[in-house]
């Protein structure tokens, strides 16, 4: 039986993130365990930003978005940004992260986090540190769980403003393209796509074709539809095209920070139809906010399957979502292996039998 054990956010923010930290306080405590909270990622581990989380401090917080922990994603101990004699450089701090805990007591680790953020869970683990880690993406690009808490709000913000560009759209006669998250990942676009009844969605598995876009358009203008809406994923590319984005922040463990794909796309679209096309960006609008019912409850069955994880001695595991059961899963089996979507799987069968276009 565990003392005390710690909780951390790293990564991006989402919705559902103080629904599995309340969570985890509320069945720790009933478990007779101590719950400490480390503040913004693995950088307050380092740094020993830690505080008590008792059922008190998570009265209230179920419905709020954010992390009352606080979050980053460009803190990696075994690669740490710190300054020696006035020089920037990255060194392993995994060993006073390690000893910060000791001190305090804290004898495991829930982490809640996307895929670098578990990744480093599981560094972790290794090094003998009772580890585990909660699933966290609007994205849902993380393998072996059907959902990840966040999605399913991501999806709800972007269906909403497909909802009301379809209106705008009509009365215009204008081509509108909505640019949503999903980083190499097509969920977000394809889910609120066949939600918001789009004409055209974009995904980065499926590499498109400008001129089979703009032979959409043109169809359902000869079928007198006027009007056409396109879902494009920021990191969809044409065939034999680039990413479009730009350079990240120092420290940042992205390749590129995507977005500009759906401006980019209206203004080819227009060049070549003539018709008015107009790009919305939905950005950080699908990670804020309070989270849906749904990842409510998927964030609450997360933070009370990692304790009771823990409490079966298990290190090194993740919970997951399988057949709309709670399971373990080993993060060993899940590293490095993408979450795509497949793209001769039912959804996109679904999305082609009812005339969307993928642009291939």
């Amino acid at each position: 039986m565990f003392r005390r054990i710690g909780v951390l956010t790293g990564g991006g923010d989402c919705p559902g993130l103080n629904a599995v930290i309340r969570a985890v306080v509320k069945s720790a405590v009933g478990h007779g365990i101590e719950v400490w909270g480390i503040k913004n990622g693995f950088g307050g581990l380092v740094e020993n930003q830690m505080v008590e989380l008792t059922v008190a401090n998570v009265s209230g917080i179920l419905p709020r978005g954010g992390t009352i922990l606080g979050t980053t994603n460009r803190d990696n101990p075994f690669n740490y940004r710190c300054y020696q004699d006035g020089q920037l450089v990255y060194a392993d701090m995994s060993g006073r992260a390690l000893n910060n805990l000791t001190e305090k007591g804290i004898e495991a680790l829930v982490v809640i986090g996307g895929d670098g953020t578990l990744r480093i869970g599981a560094e972790f683990g290794q090094l003998g540190l009772p580890v585990v880690c909660v699933p966290k993406t609007i994205d849902n690009d993380i393998p072996g769980t059907e959902r990840t808490f966040g999605f399913d709000t991501a999806v709800s913000v972007a269906t909403d403003a497909l909802d009301r560009l379809h209106t705008t759209a009509e009365s215009h006669h204008r081509v509108m393209v909505l640019e949503v998250m999903g980083r190499y990942a097509g969920w977000i676009a394809l889910h609120s796509g066949l939600a918001g009844g789009a004409d055209c969605i974009l995904i980065p598995e499926i590499p498109y074709q400008t001129k089979s876009i703009y032979a959409k358009i043109m169809e359902r203008q000869q079928q007198g539809k006027l009007f056409s809406i396109i879902v494009v994923a920021e990191g969809a590319k044409a065939v034999d095209g680039e990413w479009i984005g730009t350079k990240p922040a120092e420290g940042s463990s992205e390749r590129i920070r995507l977005g500009g794909i759906g401006e980019k796309l209206a203004r080819e679209i227009e060049t070549a139809t003539g018709i008015e096309t107009r790009c919305t960006v939905l950005g950080h609008l699908q990670r804020g906010g309070s989270p849906t019912p749904y990842d409510r409850v998927l964030a609450t069955r997360y933070g009370v399957a990692a304790i009771d994880c823990l409490l079966e001695g298990k290190s090194g595991y993740m919970v997951a979502l399988q057949k709309n059961q709670i399971i373990n899963m080993p993060l060993a089996d899940i590293a490095g292996k993408p979450g795509n979507v497949p793209v001769d799987g039912d959804l996109v069968a679904a999305a082609r039998a009812i005339n969307i276009s993928f642009g291939d």
